[in-house]
């Protein structure tokens, strides 16, 4: 996981996102909200993919799908002190990854969990070009 997301691991944390009933459904997968005081200066992170997605092996790679999505929205996009949990859809699998990317964003909008990306700008030295 990148610098500053970190992971879901207990079922309690994952019940305490979802009584906050704070949730966006895109057609690639269910973003699911939780302020998180304790989380402290980090973005935590929990997927799921239940058996309607498919076999263990459609799961395990729709949940891959939805950590590679994350490693590249979450660090620039995501709201420090947030708990987030992502579930996997049946269109998970078969969707392309740009288009996930898009629902991941889409869902992180919807819900007020969006920050503005800090990219610096390279310095130039002076006289140089």
């Amino acid at each position: 996981m990148p610098a500053g997301v970190l992971p879901l691991k207990r079922r309690a944390q994952f019940l305490h996102v979802a009584a906050a009933r704070q949730y966006f459904v895109a057609p690639s997968l269910l973003l699911q909200v939780c302020l998180n005081n304790e989380a402290g200066n980090a973005i935590r992170v929990g997927y799921t993919a239940s058996r309607k997605v498919g076999n263990a092996v459609a799961r395990n790679r729709a949940k891959r799908r939805l950590r590679a999505a994350v490693e590249e929205v979450m660090p620039l996009y995501g709201l420090v002190g947030c708990d987030y949990v992502i579930i996997a859809r049946l269109a998970t699998t078969k969707r392309p990854f740009r288009e996930i990317q898009a629902d991941l964003k889409t869902a992180m909008k919807r819900l007020n969990v969006w920050r503005k990306a800090c990219v610096v700008a390279p310095q130039y030295e002076a006289g140089g070009k």
